[in-house]
C-alpha cells in the first residue's frame, strides 16, 4: 500500500519526466481535509499540459495501483484537475497559473521539498 506522499512523489517525477515547469508540491493537511497534497506544474502549452496530465494518470494508475478518482478541464486545456483523493494534481497553461494562483490561496500549506532523484 502506498502513503499519499508517496504518491504524491511518484506524481511529481513523472511531471519532471515530462518536463513539467515549475513543480510545486504542498502538504495540505493542516489547512483542508480534501487531501493530503496539492501538486502544481505548468505546461508550456494545452498539448504539454494533456502530456503532463497523461503521464501522472500512468504513474499512478497503472504504475502505483491507485483510482483516478475525478478530472476536471481535461478537454480545456488550460487548466486539468486530477483527484486522487489523498492528492490534487493541478496542471495548468502558465496565464491560467497565474490568474488563479494557486501557491497563494494556500500559503499556509507546507512545501515538501522534491528530490526527482529519489522520487
Amino acid at each position: 500500500m502506498n502513503t499519499p506522499k508517496e504518491i504524491a512523489l511518484r506524481a511529481a517525477k513523472a511531471l519532471d519526466e515530462k518536463k513539467g515547469i515549475g513543480i510545486k508540491l504542498l502538504e495540505v493537511t493542516d489547512v483542508t481535509s480534501i487531501a493530503d497534497h496539492f501538486l502544481i506544474c505548468t505546461g508550456s502549452s494545452n498539448t504539454h499540459v494533456k502530456t503532463l496530465c497523461d503521464c501522472v494518470e500512468h504513474a499512478i494508475q497503472d504504475e502505483m495501483g491507485e483510482t483516478l478518482l475525478h478530472r476536471e478541464g481535461h478537454r480545456g486545456g488550460t487548466w486539468v484537475l486530477l483527484d486522487f483523493g489523498c492528492l490534487i494534481v493541478h496542471v495548468f497553461t502558465n496565464e491560467t497559473r497565474e490568474f488563479y494562483d494557486l501557491e497563494r490561496l494556500w500559503n499556509d500549506a507546507k512545501e515538501i521539498p522534491v528530490n526527482f532523484e529519489e522520487a
